[in-house]
């Protein structure tokens, strides 16, 4: 008999509708379908050519006109003369530029009191010393550190500013001075200035071994013991002038203490064969005119406060 719904006069199924599935058959298993690849494959493994996700897309297209509408509003694009300015004229040069003034204005009193207050009585005045003691500081790391360390513990060629060794002194004044001037430039007239001159132009190689070897006896470290008692006479002739007959050196002169074992350059036999040879001339800047005088001050004060200073 045939169905009363069916098309079919034979009473099968209708054209276009699947076969009734009989109780308890299972699903035609679907056929796989090998997602399309770019073509690329490395050691058998093949890149698959799936389109990339909708949201990722959007995403990328919003950051494409954002950077559109950026370089319409802020200055980007290069040009022979410069950058496009932008609609906005907005950089951020002029942003820092403002925060600079901003603080310089903030701290013009202060500053103003700084330069107007001797350097030895700033301690006297707990706002005016925590002002130097952290704009001291900052100067120091941005102008300083990068000879004398971030520590200030110096390094070869450069001092170390946290002992009590100083080649021009140690008070706060001798600091100040030092800062403001510098030492051996050729840009300040008042720099402080000393020349050792090269022995290598005036006395011999065995001389020298034997200058070398009476400066080191200074510290109870002489190489040769039998050429300290001539090394010694020659120390008198050309060294003692500047280094004192005693060798403890002289500060008017930025002449160095040799019998303290702290060397500039080194203290061992062919540093200081070297030093004594070809004569060291290391050069510190002025800072006058690179620093405003609060700043100069405020950084003579923040080195002396290391623990070094007199």
């Amino acid at each position: 008999m045939s169905d009363p719904h069916s098309n079919d006069p034979a009473g099968g199924p209708a054209k276009g509708r699947p076969a009734p599935r009989k109780s308890g058959a299972r699903a035609a298993p679907r056929e796989k379908v090998a997602p399309p690849t770019t073509g690329h494959s490395w050691d058998g493994i093949e890149e698959f050519d799936n389109p990339m996700p909708r949201w990722w897309l959007w995403t990328l297209y919003a950051t494409i006109i954002w950077g559109i509408i950026y370089t319409i509003l802020y200055p980007a694009w290069p040009l022979p003369g410069g950058a496009t300015p932008g609609i906005l004229h907005e950089t951020a040069r002029k942003e820092v530029a403002a925060d600079i003034q901003k603080f310089q204005e903030m701290n013009a009193p202060i500053e103003a009191k700084l330069v107007a207050t001797p350097v030895t009585e700033i301690a006297a005045n707990p706002e005016l010393a925590n002002f130097a003691q952290n704009a001291g500081h900052a100067v120091f790391q941005t102008w300083c550190a990068q000879c004398h360390g971030a520590g200030a513990a110096g390094a070869k060629g450069f001092p170390n500013l946290l002992d009590n060794d100083w080649l021009w002194g140690g008070s706060l004044d001798d600091i100040l001075t030092t800062v403001t001037h510098g030492i051996r430039n050729t840009t300040d007239p008042e720099a402080r200035f000393s020349q050792m001159p090269a022995f290598g132009e005036i006395l011999t190689k065995e001389q020298i071994g034997q200058v070398m070897n009476y400066v080191m006896s200074l510290t109870g470290a002489a190489q040769d013991p039998a050429q300290v008692d001539a090394g010694k006479q020659l120390f008198a002739d050309n060294c003692a002038s500047c280094h004192g007959e005693d060798g403890k050196g002289d500060r008017a002169q930025g002449a160095p203490n040799l019998t303290d074992s702290i060397w500039l350059y080194g203290g061992d036999p062919a540093t200081l064969t070297e030093t004594i040879t070809n004569a060291r001339f290391g050069v510190m800047p002025a800072w006058q005119g690179r620093l405003t005088d609060a700043q100069i001050r405020s950084v003579a004060y923040y080195v002396h406060s290391l623990g070094g200073g007199e």
